[in-house]
Parts: structure tokens; sequence; C-alpha cells
């Protein structure tokens, strides 16, 4: 069959620009080393890459969400530890105030170090992260939480809301905690407090109170013990209230009710009382209790004789109770944060792990093989100038040649 010279030129450019196309793709997939330059090239294998890739978004999400929470629960455990050793101070200090031996100008010298100790606590529970946000104000947490009251305390005005992160597919955690929580409250578990009452002129001093029976009857109330000249009477706070216990007044012999047990000693005089509380309804509040105790420390003795030196013994007493039912607190607050810490860290190493299988799993579909590329680019690339030379061997051809 007769092909015209037209006809001869259009096969044969055409041949070459096919293979062009096919030589300049794999060039591209070697520079891109992909193996689609475009969705059409794999429809299914695309739509892989894509969910993977999708999934590989997320979870770089979780890992930045990861990091702002391991950096905002840092941030509060610094604060929880300095709230700590200020309260283990107080602690130590409140023991050496009760030394019989200290004069009025060194207790007020003591009142005023724990003073400064409470103003340190107030501006630990105002601070912020760095960034204006208040560390223990809830939802709240663009001021601050804590704010004076006109009788010197502080009050809290933050709420208990907490601020949670999705740190993981199916885990939100909260990264912070509220300043009622940790300044103001105490755990189930913290015992009874005993307190003087402000009114006592007497020299009666209560030890510490103990559990004898958690299954007597009106065990978990509040209860008051009032004494008489020659009598003891303990009453529930119950409305309307219920009496416990009775007895004569012995200075060697413990007083026992609701499941409780405490002593007295000294010589209480007749109208005198003592509270024992469960802790929830002693007053929770920290701040409240070192308020308490700095004042009883700048409250003179001299010309009060036993009755004041019993009062202050008192009042210690309490706030050392106190204090320590808070200090036990905002530990169980630190290992709190301390576990959520651990679980970011355990998150960080699972999300590690499944970045790792997703990143090999989305190089199996998309990666090129480089060695297959490049002998399909090499046989191209042949064929392309196999092709060439032909066409010009062929075009050079003529019958003059012959002639």
């Amino acid at each position: 069959m007769r092909i015209s010279t037209q006809s001869f030129y259009e096969q044969n450019v055409l041949a070459m620009g096919q293979q062009q196309q096919k030589l300049f793709r794999v060039q591209q997939q070697l520079a891109t080393n992909s193996k689609f330059l475009s969705a059409g090239d794999d429809p299914v294998g695309a739509a892989r890459a894509l969910g993977v890739s999708q999934t590989l978004s997320e979870i770089s999400q979780y890992a930045t969400s990861r990091q702002r929470a391991s950096r905002s629960l840092s941030t509060e455990e610094n604060a929880l530890n300095s709230v700590t050793s200020i309260l283990q101070n107080i602690k130590a200090l409140t023991v050496q105030a009760g030394n019989g031996t200290l004069s009025d100008a060194d207790r007020a010298s003591l009142a005023t170090t724990i003073q400064s100790s409470y103003d340190q606590l107030v501006g630990i529970a105002n601070s912020d992260d760095g960034n204006g946000q208040y560390l223990f104000a809830g939802f709240k947490s663009g001021s601050p939480p804590f704010v004076a009251t006109a009788s010197g305390g502080v009050q809290y005005v933050g709420d208990q809301g907490q601020r949670l992160m999705q740190v993981d597919v199916a885990r939100q955690m909260s990264t912070s905690d509220d300043g009622r929580s940790v300044f103001q409250s105490v755990q189930g578990g913290a015992g009874y407090v005993a307190s003087g009452a402000a009114g006592n002129t007497g020299t009666g001093v209560f030890g510490s109170v103990s559990v004898t029976d958690a299954t007597a009857p009106n065990y978990g109330k509040d209860f008051t013990i009032t004494f008489s000249a020659t009598d003891y009477t303990v009453t529930t706070k119950d409305t309307p209230p219920v009496v416990a216990a009775t007895g004569p007044i012995s200075a060697d012999t413990p007083i026992n009710f609701g499941g409780v047990q405490i002593k007295i000693t000294g010589t209480p005089a007749a109208g005198d009382s003592f509270d024992v509380s469960t802790a929830k309804n002693a007053g929770t509040d920290v701040f409240a209790a070192i308020g308490e105790l700095v004042s009883a420390l700048r409250t003179p003795l001299s010309g009060g004789g036993a009755a004041a030196q019993a009062k202050l013994q008192n009042a210690l007493a309490t706030a050392n109770v106190k204090v320590t039912n808070a200090h036990d607190n905002v530990l169980t607050v630190l290992s709190s944060v301390g576990s959520r810490q651990s679980e970011i860290d355990a998150l960080d190493s699972g999300g590690g792990d499944r970045k790792l299988q997703e990143e090999s799993y989305l190089s199996s579909i998309e990666d090129l093989d480089p060695y297959s590329a490049i002998a399909e680019f090499y046989q191209r690339q042949s064929s392309l100038q196999a092709t060439q030379m032909t066409f010009a061997k062929l075009n050079s051809i003529s019958l003059f040649n012959y002639l």
C-alpha cells in the first residue's frame, strides 16, 4: 500500500510525541518521587492516599494538643510544688509558735513571716500561664480568681469549670484545676477538726481527735462539748440537737462520742465549749485558716495567764490540722496532675508509633520505586532515540540517490 509523504510525517511525529509524553511522565515521577501525578492515574490509590493523609493530619493535631496540654500541666505543677513548700513551712512555724518560752514579740515576728507566706500563696493562686490565662480560675481565666475582701481575707470569684483539651481520638483531658478545689477543699478522708470557742475563760486544752468506731451512731456528725462546773455534755449540731454523751469532768479520761475520742486537759470553766467537726464543715479555706493563725499569734498573752495560753494552744492546734488538711489536698491535686502528665507521655508514644505506621502505609501507596522508574526512563529514552533515528534515516532516502 502506498503511503503518502504527509501520512509518513504525521505517523512518525505522532509516535515521537507519544514517546516524549511517556518519557516526560517518568521524568516527573522521578522528580516528585510519586506514582501519581494526578488522581486520575490511580483513583483507588489516590483515595487511599487521601484517607491516610487525613489520618496523619489528625495525628499531628493531637500531638500539638498534647504539647499544649503538657505545657499547661507543667506550669500548674510548678505552681503547686511552690504551694506545698509554703504550706510545709507554715506548718513548721505553727509548731515553733507553740513553744511556751516565746514572748509576744517572738510570736508577732512569726506572724509577720507567716503573713508573708500567705501573700506568696495568694500570688500563686492568682498566677497565670504567661499568656494572660489564670491557672486556677476555671472558665473565668481572663481575670484573677481570688480577690481581697473588706475583712482582710480573700474570696474566690472564679468558677469550677475544667478546661478540656482533645489529646487523642477518644480522650479529652482537663488541663487545669479550679482554685476552689485546690485552695478551698479537703479530701474526703480528712479527719475531725477540734476548736475552742472564742469566749472560753478556762484552761482547757484539747488533744487530737481519733476515730474509735466508724460504725457508731452519730459518726460523721458535728458536735459541741459544753462544760458545767462538774460535768460535760456532748450534743450534735443537728436541729434539734441530740445528746451524744454526758459525764463528769476528768482530766485523765478521754471523752467518747459518735465513734470518736478526744482528751481535754486543764480545767475548762463553766460555760466553756469546744467544737468537734468534720474537716469539710470545720472550714476548708486555707487562706482563712492561715489568717486565723496570724491573728492568734498577734494577740498578746501578757497578763492573760494560763487561760490566754490555753486559748493560744487551741488556736495553734486547730490551725495546724486545717493547714495539714489543705496540704494533703494540694498533694492529691498534684498527684492528679502528675498522672495526667504520664498519660500524655503514653499517648505521645502511641501516637508516634501510629504516625510511623501510617507514614509507612502512605509511602507504600504513593512513593515511586526509583529503580524501576530509572529503568523505565532509560527504556523510553532509548525508544524515543531509536524512533528519531529511524525517522531521520527514512526521511533522507530519495530515488535520486539511485539515479
